[in-house]
């Protein structure tokens, strides 16, 4: 049965679906980088509040800054903007139509429609999910990287820009023009502090072009931190035979594990949904779980993937099944992450790890090595390096952190043991891959990469580990080098 409104009534009975008139829903909520994520995500949360008769006029309207966008705007279009979600979990599946989105603006270069949709005075939340890499920061002093070409375009053509955060300075500069006054603006990705990153790079970009609108979008706008946890694989084909396994002709959608979490900060200067009534957690205290979450689960992950791309291993439960990747997966976490993260109301450090143990080990959920392992230059700065200096700073273990990073400059070199190439994974991947080939005979080169290492290329502490690993992982192999770090 093709997805649409007017087929809703006839899907099979065991799928849940909208309750509510979509016809008499109003959008409140401009959100840029519509993928899985938040589709399993965000758009659920809202969904699940529209359920039970609220936030109807919080709807979303989807949006993208890049050409690659148009290809799922017209999958969702061609089917009402409605997403099949289903829910994996090694006891059962289950399926759910979410309606939550309305609309999806149109991908045009110079991003004029984007900026007029955010001038909409009923646009009261502009949210983002664009990556870890998408926010224009330096990745060792995570200030703003004001000399990028992108960034320099759009101070240069402010009505017409390339990006999401010119697009919303110049829907911003409309509304303050008209009094409209300002939205919030709420970022959706896994960056320490992403409100505060995102504050500072659209505040940053306006400031070059325009300071008294800076000032006025600093004073009026607000950026709240927030948390946010659930995994949901890329499509392919088998998600879309799983989908028309259950009757649904869906061209976009989205597989899930049975977990998530949103945690917020409650700054909204234009109002908020009830988020809360759905289980989100509004609280001051997002940075503990942040840290939690990306030092856990997001280093974690980099701890599996590397390892797993080199041992052609598929997805990332096949991973923590690895006698070796598995148990390297644990000791790096207890023993050299663990011990630089706070407890949260209701959840230690060591039951997290515990939590996303299971949550890995999923078979269900065919998350694979590739996708994990994709723009390691932004995850491994942002979730694996600041832990390393935190446990050199404390003179904790870091043995197994700086095997991960020997990992990742093994994986770059672009080829698996076992001959298969690794196809380009990163957007500075010719970069990466020319080091990793140098570093096979001089590790140091590795090292040399000051927009990801900074300091730690002169830190004993980290650079010794660093290339006797490299140099035995080239040498023994990864699996001989993994059992070294064990103790087996």
């Amino acid at each position: 049965m093709k997805l649409s409104n007017a087929n809703l009534d006839r899907l099979p009975d065991t799928i849940l679906r909208p309750r509510y008139d979509r016809s008499t829903l109003r959008p409140g909520i401009v959100h840029i980088g519509v993928g899985n994520f938040h589709r399993a995500h965000q758009s659920w949360y809202l969904h699940r509040l529209m359920q039970e008769g609220q936030a109807l006029d919080w709807a979303i309207l989807g949006a993208g800054v890049r050409a690659y966008d148009a290809a799922m705007r017209q999958k969702l279009l061609e089917q009402d903007c409605l997403t099949t979600l289903i829910e994996l979990d090694p006891s059962g599946r289950s399926a759910e139509i979410v309606g939550s989105m309305i609309g999806y603006v149109p991908i045009e270069e110079g991003n004029g429609a984007l900026i007029e949709a955010m001038a909409d005075p009923a646009i009261r939340i502009v949210a983002l999910t664009v990556t870890e890499g998408g926010y224009y920061v330096d990745p060792v002093s995570r200030a703003f990287d004001a000399a990028h070409p992108d960034i320099a375009h759009d101070v240069a053509n402010p009505d017409a820009p390339r990006t999401a955060f010119g697009a919303m300075i110049a829907a911003l500069r409309h509304r303050r023009a008209a009094g409209h006054g300002p939205f919030t603006a709420l970022s959706c990705d896994n960056l320490q502090g992403n409100g505060t990153i995102l504050r500072q790079t659209t505040v940053a970009l306006a400031r070059l072009r325009d300071p008294g609108l800076a000032d006025w979008i600093d004073r009026n706008c607000t950026f709240p931190n927030s948390m946010v946890d659930c995994i949901a694989p890329a499509t392919g084909p088998d998600e879309l035979a799983l989908v028309r396994s259950l009757g649904i002709d869906d061209a976009a959608p989205v597989t899930h594990e049975n977990f998530r979490q949103w945690v917020i900060e409650d700054r909204f200067c234009a109002g908020r949904p009830d988020w809360d009534r759905a289980g989100a957690t509004f609280t001051d205290r997002v940075h503990d779980y942040e840290t939690m979450k990306i030092r856990i689960l997001n280093a974690g992950h980099q701890v599996l993937a590397n390892a797993g791309e080199i041992l052609a291993v598929p997805t990332i439960a096949a991973c923590m099944a690895h006698p070796l990747i598995g148990p390297f997966f644990r000791k790096v976490e207890h023993e050299e992450i663990a011990p630089h993260v706070h407890a949260v109301p209701g959840m230690t450090p060591k039951a997290y790890v515990e939590l996303i143990d299971r949550r890995f080990s999923n078979p269900a959920i065919k998350d694979t090595t590739r996708r994990v392992a994709f723009d390691g230059s932004a995850r491994h700065t942002g979730f694996v390096l600041p832990i390393l200096r935190d446990g050199l700073a404390s003179n904790t273990p870091t043995e197994g952190l700086a095997l991960v990073e020997a990992l990742w400059a093994r994986m770059c070199e672009g080829t698996r043991e076992d001959g298969t190439t690794i196809e380009p994974n990163d957007p500075i991947w010719p970069e990466l891959n020319k080091a990793a080939k140098a570093a096979r005979a001089n590790p140091r080169v590795w090292l040399d990469q000051p927009s990801l290492y900074g300091d730690l290329a002169t830190t004993k502490a980290f650079t010794t580990p660093f290339e006797r690993w490299l140099g035995q992982i080239w040498t023994e192999g990864a699996e001989a080098t993994l059992r070294a770090y064990l103790g087996r």
